[in-house]
Parts: structure tokens; sequence; C-alpha cells
């Protein structure tokens, strides 16, 4: 881990680029109030161009370079942030304060400006991710460097591990098929309930009781209209047969 870190370090990566910065001669400070933007010059800055944030390794820095051809204006190394080298002013988030740094090692304070507030909103934010995985890397590598406590897990002088095999007990639901719930499917509608039942081997009483049998009430009223017929007939007088002489 720590030769892939140092292999990382020998390269330059880009955190942030804005391609139209301003940057602004700004009077020396002679208290140590904070620094106000509108004590400068906005409307005519001093020099106009590419803004870079690089990083290699733990170390972080900005340039300031020529749009077109790309050459180096000026840098301004990073050791923290928010401290020295980077400085916000009072009366805007648009602007902040640059140490920039020659290679013999003078530095001269200048001020930065974004046309847009979410450029330097940008440009907070990739700082502040640089160095907190700055401190992250470092809090890795103090941990890793920590003497771990050795634990031995081998087997003493007669030690044995016995190890209990035994016959894995069935559930009650897998060995007993009446035990376990009917199935409950699914279909479009809904719930599809489970079929009824099926009958014992004693036999069941029908769950719908069968159809009353017609009744003989009216063949009983038609026998009572005949043999009231045939008693009429035998008892009554036949038309013409009482006449005498």
């Amino acid at each position: 881990l720590c030769g892939a870190r140092s292999k990382m370090a020998e390269y330059e990566s880009v955190n942030l680029v804005k391609p139209d910065v301003f940057v602004y001669q700004i009077p020396p400070r002679s208290t140590m109030r904070a620094v106000r933007a509108a004590d400068w010059n906005l409307p005519e800055p001093s020099w106009r161009g590419r803004m870079r944030v690089v990083a290699k390794g733990d170390d972080c820095s900005i340039k300031l370079e020529d749009r077109r051809s790309g050459e180096l204006f000026a840098v301004c190394p990073v050791d923290a942030f928010p401290g020295l080298a980077v400085e916000p002013v009072s009366d805007s988030s648009r602007y902040f304060v640059l140490r920039l740094m020659d290679s013999s090692g003078r530095h001269a304070f200048v001020g930065l400006g974004f046309e847009d507030r979410g450029d330097a909103f940008d440009f907070n934010v990739s700082l502040q991710d640089h160095f907190k995985q700055v401190k992250q890397s470092k809090e890795l590598a103090e941990e890793e460097a920590k003497p771990q406590p050795h634990v031995d897990y081998s087997l003493k002088a007669g030690q044995k591990i016995s190890i209990n095999l035994g016959k894995a007990v069935a559930r009650s639901d897998e060995s007993d098929p009446k035990a376990a719930p009917p199935a409950i499917g699914m279909t479009a509608g809904g719930i599809l309930m489970p079929p009824p039942p099926g009958p014992s081997a004693a036999g069941t009483r029908p769950l719908v009781a069968p159809p009353p049998a017609p009744s003989s009430k009216g063949a009983d009223d038609w026998s009572d209209f005949t043999s009231f017929q045939a008693q009429s007939g035998t008892g009554s007088a036949q038309p013409g047969g009482g006449g005498g002489g």
C-alpha cells in the first residue's frame, strides 16, 4: 500500500480548472484587519487567464496560466486551507488573496477573483477535499504503523478439538404433512382461497343440504275429491227415479 502511494505521489493530478479568472494588484496590508475586495480596482484587473488547482502527493498548488498558450504566469503553493496561502476577503465570496511564490522563495500577495459565485464555490471545495484526503491518508498510515497485538491461535500440547456431528432433527412441519398449512395462491383478482378438505374415511355430512322432496299434499287432495264424488253418487237420488204414477 505504501508503494502504491509513493507511485501515485509521482503523478500530478488536476483537481480543478477554471478557464477565466482575474488577478488584481492589491495595496499592502498595513493592519491586521480583514482584506476588502472593494479596496481593489475591480473593473480593471491586472491579469486575466486560466487557473488550475493541481496536486502531487500531499502537495497542492494553484497555477495561473495563459489561456491560449498555457504559459505559466505565477504559482501559489498551498500548504493549508484556510491559511496564509489562500485567504478569503471579508466583503465578497468571489474574491480571495493569494500568496504567489517564485523558485527563489520570494512571495507577493495578489487578489484573485471569479466572475461567478459557483466558480468560487468549486475553488473552495477542491482545496477542502485535497487537505481532507491528506489528513485521512496520514491517519491511515499512523494506524498501520502501530504495532498490532499478536494472537496465537495454534493448539497447545495435548489440546484437542471435538466436533459433534449429530443427526439433524427434522422440522415438525416437514415430517408431518398434516401440520403444514394449506397453500394459498395468488391470482390476478386477488387471493385464491385453498380448496375444501376431502371427505374422511368415516364420511362427512355434505356442506350444502339437498333440496326437499316434492310434497304429496296435491295427490291427497285429488283422492279426497274422488272419494267425495263416489259418496255423492251412491247416496243421492238419481234424476227421474223418484216419480210415481
